[in-house]
Formats: structure tokens, sequence, C-alpha cells
């Protein structure tokens, strides 16, 4: 498996803006919780990040919770809506832009471009806050289909809504799925995408049960 570079002027504006932002740590003091021991494994090389989306803030609150690795975000072409944007968001942040009522061939090519190359693809399923659940079922279909694409697993993530603006930072971890260890050899079809989708919302479930036993202990 690749691994994505140590540096790379690609990576300039991104870097120096993680760097200087590390004394939020200190703050927020991210704490990861794993769903077993096996969890703690398998974050090298090209993966699919794929987490619940609770605010905006999501994508800042997982680059504190997984500081070490660089997060290639997927988001909306509704976000880059001018030029100003698309700059701040794809070179700043790393954004990878999408249609969400066309989804091209060659934003396809560039997210398993960039899981080829070694690199952590961060995405949000839900897409926005508010989604109906054959959208959130069709989304987790092309996660699949790109994951099996770049020979990637798929890592699924919960990040625990923050009750209180000095609340602690909690990322509940699951265990890393490979699509093609769990397909043994059959291939992707309609029926096999879906079966596959249908367990990653399982796993993600998995992980918002153990958020809210949680946070009933707490």
């Amino acid at each position: 498996m690749k691994k994505a570079p140590l540096f790379s002027f690609r990576y300039f504006f991104y870097d120096f803006i993680r760097l200087t932002g590390w004394p939020l740590l200190l703050f927020f003091r991210p704490k990861k919780i794993y769903v077993s021991s096996e969890a703690k494994t398998g974050f090298k090389g090209g993966f699919i990040l794929m987490a619940n989306h609770n605010s905006m803030k999501d994508p800042f609150y997982l680059i504190c919770c997984l500081f070490r690795r660089r997060h290639h975000f997927v988001t909306t072409n509704e976000v880059c809506s001018t030029k100003w944007k698309r700059f701040l968001f794809k070179t700043c942040f790393l954004c990878i832009e999408i249609n969400r009522e066309s989804f091209s061939m060659s934003s396809f090519k560039e997210i398993t471009s960039n899981l080829e190359k070694g690199n952590m693809v961060s995405m949000f399923p839900e897409g926005h806050i508010n989604v109906e659940q054959e959208e959130l079922n069709q989304f987790k279909g092309g996660i699949v289909m790109m994951a099996f694409k770049a020979n990637v697993p798929i890592r699924p993530v919960y990040l625990e809504k923050r009750k209180h603006w000095y609340s602690r930072l909690r990322l509940y971890v699951g265990k890393e799925f490979d699509v093609k260890e769990y397909l043994n050899g059959r291939g992707l079809n309609t029926n096999t995408v879906k079966e596959v989708a249908k367990e990653l919302q399982n796993k993600e479930k998995e992980l918002e049960i153990l958020c809210s036993k949680g946070q009933k202990r707490a």
C-alpha cells in the first residue's frame, strides 16, 4: 500500500495552517474511543474515513482528532461557489469538489487517484445535516465503489456532538472495513453494493450506540 509523501509543496498551505493551529488541541483535548483493540490499527496508507455529520465544524473536529494525517475532504460544489472559496477549500484544506446532483467520472477519478497515492479521503455520507435516507444510501454506495476501485479499506468513525463550548472532543473509531475481503471474490453489482452499504450502516449504528452509552456514563 502506498504512503502519502511527508512533504510536498502541494500541501504547504494545509500543513502550515495545521501546524500553527496545534495549540487548539490543548483546548479541545481530543480523545479517540475504539470499539476494539483491532480498531487501533490500520491508519496507514490510503483509506476512506466515513464520518457522521453534526455541524459545519465537523471537518475541523476530524482534523483535531486525527491530527497526524492529512484530510482530503469531499465537499459539494455549493461550498466552492466562488473563485476565492474554491482556492481556499481546495488549496488550503485539500477539498475534492463534487456535484451532488450529477456525480461526474472526473470526481470519481480524483478521489480514487488520491486513495491510490496513499492519501486519506474523509467523507460525510450525509453530505449535509438533514438528508433523506435514500440519498444517504446512494452516497454510501458511491463510497463502496470508490473503495473497491482503489483497493483501500473504509474506516467508520462517529463524532460525539459537543454539548458545551468547553466539552471535550470525542471520536468513536470502528475497525477498518475491507470491501473486497467482505465480498470474498464476488464482484460489484447493484445487489452487492446495496449489501455492503447496509453493512456500513450497521457499523455506523454500532458506533452511535457506543457513543450513547458513553454519554450516559458521563
